[in-house]
């Protein structure tokens, strides 16, 4: 038999709770990644964009995963500009570095 818990607390407000988990680390970076997400294309032009995306970001270090190793050369030429870019049109450095991997797209 399940024995039901007792709400010793109450009911709470949805933006306190809201609030809490925004600050859990996991989600802060899921929240960053998404507002990369948001201006990769424009950021990068189309052809990068068709070939790269961002896959995850940790602290400062953002993990885009490439076409091909092709790909990976091409935008290690490309990296510190990308960088320069993503940071300009975020209005702030969230991002220092960018790792480049093979992987899926999309």
């Amino acid at each position: 038999m399940r024995r039901q818990r007792k709400n010793s607390k109450g009911f709470v407000h949805i933006g306190s709770v809201l609030k809490g988990v925004l600050k859990t680390p996991g989600v802060a970076s899921n929240t960053q990644l998404s507002r990369i997400w948001d201006v990769w294309d424009d950021t990068v032009g189309g052809h990068i964009a068709a070939n790269a995306v961002p896959a995850a970001i940790k602290g400062n270090l953002l993990i885009v995963h490439a076409e091909s190793s092709a790909w990976i050369q091409q935008l290690h030429f490309l990296k510190q500009e990308i960088i320069v870019k993503i940071n300009r049109t975020l209005g702030e450095d969230l991002v220092k570095d960018i790792k480049f991997k093979i992987g899926r797209l999309r």
